[in-house]
């Protein structure tokens, strides 16, 4: 969209900019929101700075959310400063700061552009609002610790507003003026906010309280209620307790509401087409509240949100969190046990089906998550899942400490262990060495050659020799799979262009051609990561493809090819020993009981 007009800022966020808000401190940096037209899909952003002595620096992150660089300047337009009611310079230093010239209070206005679904992005349409602030609102580099207020003036008819932040009515008689507040920037952008028609209701006999708010369709609320209620039950009583006062849970759930989730301090947001997805990425989400948020790596500490930040330890703080939210769903019923064994026999697929597995390491794989944008990258040859390979190291070393402890001590107590020596002191630990060294306290024994060989290098993982330890099998058979019958590449702009076509796939007879830019699938949006969509589908299974091509739209139907593949079992050994049962059952039960002495 091109504009050249001069800026428009809509009387209300203006209104708030040059009388500010009763009860809020003048020191305060505030900024308020307006979007009177959500079809255009345009926020209005009005930022007021006091006591700025000259000059001021601002910038707008380059990456949140994921890892990844997505550059969220480059959805703002039409940067301008005033001191009072004066004009005063503004200089472009780089791609996501500006340099302002003035004196006391400095007011900030720009538009920006989002209508992009799904928990990792924000979105502004006729529908809801749903904002990660760190995609829209600035920053001064300096002053990220002090306290922010966000007015959100005039809401659509019948909208309301739902953060983890603190959301406050103001006191002027104006049910539709809202105004968020939060202890600092990093706080503030930790915290997504929705604004639309939904409902919102708390999980019942929950505390502290837990609200979920839910923005679309085909969701049952028992359903809903019933699954989340185990979840958090379950890990706030295997981690001793809640780290919060109110955990907020914001769901989008149907048709194009984008796939997975996003953890945060006291919320999170979940994008899921049925409540059927809700159970696997609810688990995962919610154990992130202590394994992340707050067991957090020295390396991701403190932010920087201009560049990459490395850290060799995502296996643990994203694949280890695999592996409760597995145990998660096992120990509460809503899987069973047959299902516990798909999931890890599938994840053990999943890696073994990569050749780069043979030498890409899980803290390598930590290393490269900032390339996972790149399609090339997340092909078989190239790379390995953090997530596979944590989750599966994180089932292995719990069998390992409890084959060694005699079934008395397990994975659980090393994540307890973190949370206290770790979480509850306000200290990070360091990437890989302090979980060994936790896990060495909880089994009394060295892991040093499990974490060299496993974790630092990519040696085969043992999973026959320690699976036998639990009393588990591991198997093969031969399966035939679902594949797309051709290659794509992500642009940086998040546009799937067609690579390459396989000849005689069902794709080339449809007319697909390399340079396709795809811009719709089965009358959504394109998954964001196809070859795994298509793993989950099966061979002659139908998609319909939207694509793009000479500027010309056309929508092209063909069925999924299939070719055969290895995949691994894991199943129960029926002559394992007394010991090993033991550990199967403390396993799928989340309980370390010793031999019992007759």
């Amino acid at each position: 969209m091109r504009d050249r007009a001069r800026f428009f800022v809509p009387a209300a966020a203006l209104l708030v900019s040059v009388l500010g808000w009763p009860g809020l401190s003048r020191a305060t940096i505030q900024y308020s929101v307006s979007f009177g037209h959500p079809e255009q899909h345009l926020f209005y952003v009005t930022m007021t700075i006091p006591d700025v002595a000259g000059e001021v620096t601002l910038q707008i992150p380059a990456w949140n959310a994921l890892y990844q660089v997505r550059d969220f300047a480059s959805h703002i337009r039409h940067v301008e400063a005033f001191a009072g009611s004066a004009k005063v310079p503004i200089e472009k230093v780089d791609k996501q700061t500006w340099r302002i010239a003035g004196q006391g209070t400095i007011t900030v206005h720009y538009a920006t552009f989002w209508d992009d679904a799904g928990p990792f992005a924000t979105q502004l349409n006729s529908e809801h609002a749903f904002i990660n602030p760190a995609m829209i609102f600035m920053y001064v580099p300096e002053r990220r610790s002090e306290k922010v207020t966000v007015p959100i003036p005039e809401l659509p008819q019948g909208w309301r507003i739902e953060s983890a932040s603190s959301v406050l009515e103001v006191e002027n008689g104006r049910e539709d003026w809202k105004v968020i507040t939060a202890p600092s920037y990093d706080a503030l952008v930790d915290g997504p906010i929705e604004i639309g028609k939904f409902q919102e209701f708390d999980l019942p006999n929950i505390s502290p309280r837990v609200t979920v708010v839910v923005h679309g369709d085909n969701w049952s609320k028992k359903r809903v209620e019933e699954d989340l209620s185990k979840i958090c039950r379950y890990e706030v009583k295997l981690m001793d307790g809640a780290p919060y006062d109110h955990y907020t849970f914001i769901l989008h759930i149907g048709k194009g509401s984008g796939g997975g989730g996003m953890e945060h301090a006291n919320s999170t947001a979940i994008g899921i087409p049925s409540d059927e997805y809700l159970s696997g990425v609810a688990a995962h989400e919610f154990f992130h509240l202590w394994n992340v948020k707050r067991i957090r790596p020295a390396t991701l500490e403190p932010v920087d949100f201009t560049k990459e930040q490395y850290t060799r330890a995502l296996w643990f703080a994203e694949g280890v969190t695999s592996t409760y939210g597995s145990y998660t769903l096992v120990r509460t019923g809503i899987w069973n046990k047959e299902r516990f064994y798909d999931d890890l026999g599938g994840q053990i697929s999943e890696l073994e089906s990569r050749p780069a597995d043979h030498w890409q390491s899980a803290e390598e794989s930590s290393l490269d998550a900032w390339l996972e944008k790149y399609s090339l990258y997340n092909g078989p040859d190239y790379s390995v899942s953090y997530y596979a390979k944590g989750q599966v190291l994180g089932d292995l070393l719990d069998i390992l400490i409890r084959d060694r402890t005699n079934n008395e001590k397990s994975l659980d107590d090393v994540l307890r262990g973190l949370n206290a020596d770790f979480a509850k002191q306000g200290k990070y630990y360091r990437d890989s060495l302090d979980i060994r060294l936790e896990a060495e306290k909880v089994a009394g024994g060295s892991f040093e050659d499990f974490f060299r060989d496993y974790v630092a290098a990519a040696q085969p993982l043992p999973y026959q020799q320690v699976l036998a330890l639990a009393g588990l099998d591991l198997r093969t058979v031969e399966h035939k799979r679902a594949v797309l019958g051709f290659s794509v590449e992500r642009d940086p702009t998040g546009v799937w262009t067609v690579r390459s076509v396989d000849d005689g796939s069902p794709a080339a007879a449809a007319g697909l051609r390399s340079g396709d830019a795809i811009v719709g699938w089965n009358d959504g949006e394109v998954p964001r990561f196809l070859a795994r969509w298509a793993r989950e589908r099966q061979p002659g299974e139908t998609v319909k493809v939207r694509v793009r091509r000479e500027d010309k739209e056309r929508t092209l139907e063909f069925k999924l090819g299939e070719e055969k593949e290895v995949l691994y079992q894991v199943a129960e050994d029926s002559k394992a020993g007394e010991k090993a049962r033991r550990i199967r059952e403390g396993l799928l039960h989340g309980t370390t009981q010793p031999a019992t002495v007759h």
